[in-house]
């Protein structure tokens, strides 16, 4: 009776163009239902170890006012640092991006850097460390 993982996480957006170009450019996300011009899109990412998938699904809000202040989605990574870099040179994703810090080693054993989405949801890629 044990809960045992998030399946998905649910933004709600205003520009669903703007979020899947963002979402399909995440190394391991994949479009999995939807696209640019759905009211309703996921994308599909697999844990390796476990074969499990979890889920980012973007809702269309037709331009209605979204609350982006919910907190943060962790994403683990193999490589953040090979993560970041490739953030920071895809001119495109620059584009759409806030990059809010370089990568960083957290005193909880994880190394992270965090970001904004195009609609400023806040994402932490981080990795386990030694």
């Amino acid at each position: 009776m044990n809960v045992q993982k998030i399946s998905a996480v649910t933004l709600k957006v205003k520009n669903m163009k703007n979020e899947c170009q963002f979402y399909s450019k995440i190394p391991g996300l994949n479009l999995c239902y939807g696209g640019p011009v759905s009211s309703f899109t996921s994308f599909e990412m697999t844990d390796e170890f476990s074969n499990s998938k979890s889920y980012i699904n973007l809702e269309f809000t037709n331009g209605l006012k979204c609350d982006t202040n919910f907190g943060r989605i962790i994403i683990y990574s193999k490589n953040v640092d090979n993560l970041y870099d490739y953030f920071r040179h895809d001119q495109d994703l620059c584009r759409l991006i806030t990059i809010k810090n370089k990568p960083v080693d957290g005193l909880w054993g994880e190394r992270y850097f965090h970001i904004l989405d195009p609609e400023e949801y806040e994402l932490s890629f981080a990795q386990v460390i030694g």
